[in-house]
């Protein structure tokens, strides 16, 4: 269990010499309680009282990082039960299975093209799981070499055979895979090959108890770069394991404090996605899924975007100027805020008139219109100042703008402001194609 504000502040020097930035050191010892500051922090805080507080200073859940370069991810570190009452950080790691016996070069090819556009964002699927099917050693190890030439992405290397994994580790250790996995039957050979090549290791119990005493052993064997399975591969006891180990490493037991991950068994890929899901939204940090199909991925890496955005801050577009379609000086100029739903959708319709257009996206922190300008951060006197900022007369030889039938009301104060005429669109967004081609159509 984590030490208490109270007994962090009996271990501090109590000299309140706001170092810290903290006020008092009673200030910093509830901060650090609470993990919103370091230890670290502390310039004058003894040897003895570090070793003391590192359960207190630690995450409650071990961050563990695999792959290397621009595709290097990182999971672990988490600090909630509840994702409203702070938030989750390191997004689930989304695997996909390669068996040794399938067409690698080519299901390696198809993975890579897993990219998706959302909102003006580009995903990816993170990790290539190769599978030790054949059994065979040297297969195993020629298809972890055929993925690691042909996807620079995250690599998970899935075999219970140690001599297999060794085989596998001199082609691949350099990408920092996910080794799968310890077993009660080699855990001490897979602790040693993890230990060897700097790589994090996935334990693989049966049932909670099982686990929690195969991580222990492979804790004191000397490894703690660890993502627990807890075996089974039953829903509705994966989701009951998932919950307790997550459950329990926010009590501060020490030998849960570890990502913990799930494999998917269903085989048809609109149940599969459902079942990654439903781990995914009760704390897997890796999903190991069969389905390579787009038509199933993007309602799951979607929801993980969802699920990973801070739910007290609304996700946003960059305020500024955009320009949909090969614009020109007689392109017309719409105006809305930067909340990405509102921004998104007015782009979409404004695509869809297929005139181009210019649509300038102003930083309302990231809240719709009609909440924006009742809060004052849409109105005539900003959008005047972005005409001017973003340098509009020197783009269209007009000075017309549309705005929002929503807020038609800001119109004459976005006149006087600006000295642009103030055309007032549609109040909904799917109204713009026939609004556009009526007003500016030839």
């Amino acid at each position: 269990m984590g030490l208490t504000g109270l007994q962090i502040f009996k271990l501090l020097p109590k000299t309140n010499c706001g170092e810290c930035d903290l006020p008092t050191c009673m200030a910093f010892a509830m901060a650090l309680a609470q993990g919103k500051t370091s230890l670290d922090m502390c310039p004058y805080v003894s040897d003895e009282a570090k070793e003391q507080l590192e359960s207190a200073a630690a995450p409650p859940i071990k961050k563990v990082t695999v792959g290397t370069g621009e595709f290097t991810r990182a999971i672990g570190d988490e600090t909630e039960i509840f994702r409203h009452d702070k938030r989750f950080f390191n997004e689930t790691i989304l695997a996909i299975e390669v068996k040794d016996t399938d067409d690698v070069d080519a299901k390696c090819e198809n993975f890579n093209d897993l990219k998706f556009e959302r909102i003006g964002m580009e995903f990816v699927v993170d990790a290539v799981a190769v599978v030790n099917d054949s059994g065979d050693a040297d297969k195993f190890k020629s298809a972890v070499e055929t993925a690691v030439n042909k996807t620079e992405r995250c690599l998970v290397l899935m075999s219970e055979d140690v001599d297999a994994m060794a085989k596998a580790l001199e082609v691949a250790a350099d990408r920092k895979p996910l080794i799968y996995a310890a077993t009660n039957d080699n855990y001490e050979k897979m602790v040693e090959l993890a230990k060897e090549k700097g790589c994090p290791l996935a334990v693989r119990g049966n049932g909670l108890m099982d686990t929690a005493e195969l991580v222990d052993k492979v804790v004191a064997a000397g490894h703690k770069d660890l993502v627990i399975d807890p075996g089974s591969r039953e829903m509705s006891q994966t989701l009951a394991d998932l919950s307790q180990i997550r459950r329990a490493a926010l009590r501060r037991v020490r030998t849960f404090g570890y990502p913990s991950m799930a494999v998917t068994t269903k085989e048809d890929p609109m149940e599969e996605n459902s079942e990654a899901t439903v781990y995914m939204s009760n704390y897997a940090q890796l999903i190991v899924m069969k389905t390579d199909e787009k038509a199933a991925l993007v309602p799951l890496v979607s929801w993980r975007l969802n699920l990973y955005t801070d739910p007290q801050k609304p996700i946003a577009v960059e305020p500024g100027l955009y320009e949909v379609g090969e614009v020109n000086p007689d392109s017309p100029v719409y105006v809305t805020t930067n909340f990405s739903l509102t921004y998104f959708i007015v782009e979409g319709e404004v695509e869809g008139s297929k005139i181009p257009s210019y649509i300038i996206s102003v930083d309302t922190d990231g809240i719709s219109v009609l909440t924006a300008w009742a809060d004052n951060k849409f109105s005539g006197d900003i959008i005047a100042k972005y005409i001017k900022d973003l340098g509009l007369e020197e783009k269209v030889n007009h000075k017309k703008i549309v705005i929002p039938g929503g807020v038609a009301v800001i119109s004459g104060k976005l006149e006087d402001e600006s000295g642009w005429e103030v055309i007032v669109g549609p109040r909904e967004a799917s109204g713009i194609p026939k609004f556009a081609r009526e007003k500016f159509g030839k």
